[in-house]
């Protein structure tokens, strides 16, 4: 029940639905113990007797019963069907609002398909339950207590010798639920991998179709559905073994009820009729406590799939605003950009950045050179405040942004990331993606400095052009554009560019270069590049080597020095015609 309580906050405001559906539950099954008396008095006073005149009558009150336990029942599944989906409407917004806010560190182990099974099937599970197996296995102890009284006021004798196999029953039941849990935990996980499995194949299929990996792709896929398959039958087994012994302890109950009731009823100690009514209301016990192995199956379902769910609730954000933290007003921000001797790792990881220093003034431009691996997204990481830092310090306008809050100081920030991300709609709002207040002419004078404009105009649509997930349907380059041009719409005071221009030909890159010279008037922009032609024009340019900076300086003062950066330029430029002219400078200046 842990569990249930965890989730407390999201069912019991709406718990008025719980009790409804209860109390539907309960009037509904108490009225179904007015049928063993109506068969007593029936069988005793009816045909024994021969007093025929009370069948009208009889059949008249079971219809007037039967009406009013229909609609207490109709009473119970609507209030818990409401109580179920509005439980899955809130769980759902809370875990995807939860997803939004967890940091980078959780995404970098977390899996896509395993999401979006926390956010369907497990909810799913949830739902059901609280919205009906909670008050189902509550009337089971209704039914189980009422007959008992019932039966008991009867004759005691019998109900007692019946009751011989009911302790055995409980028994079975409750190791059934004990057995039957880690089960299901791992049929959750076998469809989180089965989901997994599906949703990287879909993503990535110009991929596998490319290298031709399709057979391996529909091996990859039936070692997961042969571990759901497995997980299935592991439960089906479990089944097979418990199973019958409840069947087997439910008819022993009946053999001796029969046998017992048979002995009571030849020596005068009770009548035929209620016989027949013990025997309503053994069944009336016995059908939940053989419907019990259901109702645990709804509840160790749905506590499997609590658990997954509370796994995600429960995640530490390890990025968040501190207490006070202020927020940044846009006039306010300047743009300044100063590393004080910052040193971090990922988890697990050897150091990313080892005291690194910057210090980039407002509206200056810094390029960032390396190979992979050298630490230049983990500076872009830090500023954005995607991980916290363990060692020095980011300050902005001389604040530490560890005092602003991260919605404030990601506003400020406009990033084009090397791998491009399209959302399937419009290039209209894809492009207005960073802005709710946003005009037509801005759309189209952000596309024009991205020098997307006149290809997007010549799509069926223009601007309304709706792209394929991700994308699809854009090359690479178009996309990047696009992508440039929502940064671009954002008007920021920092702007960053991650290869932003990695995926177009070398004319469009000079174009949108062209365009980012004016737009970069007053802005700090960070460029990382592998070219060098995007970076001749930083005021500064940090060469990054396993975390650590190998070189600064300008374009022209990295040629004259002997290293990583003049490596890299000797290697784009040297069938270019100025190179050995260019070399001979620097080794005269040397």
């Amino acid at each position: 029940m842990n569990v249930l309580k965890q989730l407390k906050q999201f069912y019991w405001k709406d718990r008025y639905l719980l009790f409804i559906s209860i109390v539907c539950l309960m009037c509904s099954t108490a009225l179904g113990l007015v049928y063993p008396h109506l068969l007593r008095f029936l069988i005793d006073n009816v045909i024994k007797k021969e007093q025929f005149e009370w069948v009208p009558y009889l059949a008249l009150l079971v219809v007037g019963v039967v009406a009013v336990k229909a609609s207490f029942a109709f009473c119970h599944g609507f209030a818990g069907g409401r109580l179920g989906n509005r439980i899955a409407f809130t769980l759902r917004n809370a875990l995807y609002e939860k997803l939004q806010y967890l940091s980078f560190q959780y995404y970098d182990r977390a899996k896509t398909g395993d999401l979006m099974s926390r956010l369907t099937a497990d909810l799913e599970a949830i739902r059901q339950f609280i919205g009906f197996g909670f008050a189902q296995i509550l009337n089971v102890f209704l039914m189980f207590t009422f007959g008992a009284i019932m039966m008991l006021t009867m004759n005691w004798k019998l109900t007692l010798i019946t009751f011989v196999t009911m302790p055995f029953l409980v028994f079975t039941a409750l190791r059934l639920e004990k057995r039957i849990h880690p089960e299901f935990r791992s049929i959750r996980q076998a469809v989180s991998n089965l989901t997994t499995a599906v949703q990287e194949n879909i993503t990535g299929v110009r991929t596998v179709k490319s290298f031709a990996r399709e057979p391996h792709e529909v091996k990859k896929f039936a070692l997961r559905s042969e571990e759901y398959k497995g997980s299935h039958i592991n439960l089906a087994h479990t089944w097979a073994r418990f199973f019958p012994i409840l069947e087997l302890l439910s008819s022993v109950c009946v053999v001796i009820l029969l046998t017992a009731g048979g002995m009571f009823v030849i020596n005068g100690s009770m009548t035929l009729g209620e016989l027949v009514a013990f025997f309503s209301f053994i069944w009336y016990i016995i059908a939940p406590m053989r419907d019990i192995g259901f109702h645990i199956n709804n509840y160790t379902q749905s506590k499997a799939s609590g658990e997954r769910v509370l796994e995600i609730l429960n995640q530490y954000v390890h990025v968040k605003d501190k207490d006070g933290a202020i927020a940044l007003q846009p006039e306010q921000v300047k743009g300044g950009v100063r590393f004080e001797h910052v040193t971090f790792a990922y988890p697990e990881k050897q150091p990313a950045l080892i005291d690194f220093h910057l210090d980039a003034p407002a509206g200056s431009v810094i390029g960032l050179l390396g190979g992979t691996g050298a630490g230049k997204s983990t500076v872009i990481q830090l500023l954005l405040r995607a991980y916290n830092i363990k060692e020095g310090r980011i300050l902005l306008d001389g604040r530490d942004i560890r005092d602003i809050t991260i919605e404030s100081l990601r506003k400020q920030i406009a990033l084009v990331f090397q791998e491009t991300f399209l959302f399937s709609s419009t290039i209209r709002n894809n492009i207005a993606y960073g802005r709710k207040d946003v005009t037509d002419e801005e759309i189209f004078r952000a596309a024009k400095l991205a020098k997307a404009h006149d290809f997007i105009m010549e799509l069926p649509l223009g601007y309304d052009t709706i792209v394929g997930e991700r994308g699809m349907g854009l090359s690479g380059g178009q996309k990047q554009r696009i992508a440039i041009a929502r940064a671009l719409i954002k008007d920021p005071k920092i702007l960053i560019l991650d290869d932003a221009t990695s995926a177009v030909d070398m004319e469009t890159e000079h174009e949108i270069q062209a365009g980012f010279r004016e737009l970069m008037k007053g802005r700090t922009t960070f460029i990382i590049a592998h070219r060098i032609s995007s970076l001749k024009q930083a005021d500064e340019i940090i060469v990054l080597d396993g975390g650590r900076i190998a070189q600064r300086g300008t374009h022209e003062q990295l040629l004259k020095q002997p290293g990583p950066y003049f490596e890299t330029y000797k290697i784009q430029y040297s069938d270019h015609p100025d190179f050995a002219k260019q070399t001979e400078e620097r080794r005269v200046a040397n």
